[in-house]
């Protein structure tokens, strides 16, 4: 354990963001789940998907905004995921 003040400090700061990254990458998770379920579904609602696509994008760009994920990883996991996204509508 640290003794300085500044270090207990950092503990704190470095854990409240593991807490709040950790929190905001599982959110990311389940928008992709949910437009891959959405994708899945025999009743096909390209309403729904889109909406649920866009929200999935939004998260991944705002994790790039706050240093969450680095802007190459969010892109590929967009292109994966419209990939999966195209292939299930064919």
């Amino acid at each position: 354990m640290a003794n300085i003040k500044s270090a207990k400090k950092r503990i704190l700061t470095a854990q409240r963001n593991y807490e709040r990254n950790v929190a905001f990458k599982s959110s990311i998770k389940t928008a992709v789940k949910k437009v891959v379920v959405l994708a899945q579904a025999k009743e096909k609602d390209q309403e729904a998907i889109k909406s649920a696509l866009s929200q999935a994008y939004k998260l991944c760009d705002k994790a790039v905004s706050k240093g969450i994920l680095h802007k190459n990883t969010a892109s590929r996991k967009k292109s994966r995921l419209t990939k999966a996204i195209n292939k299930l509508m064919a």
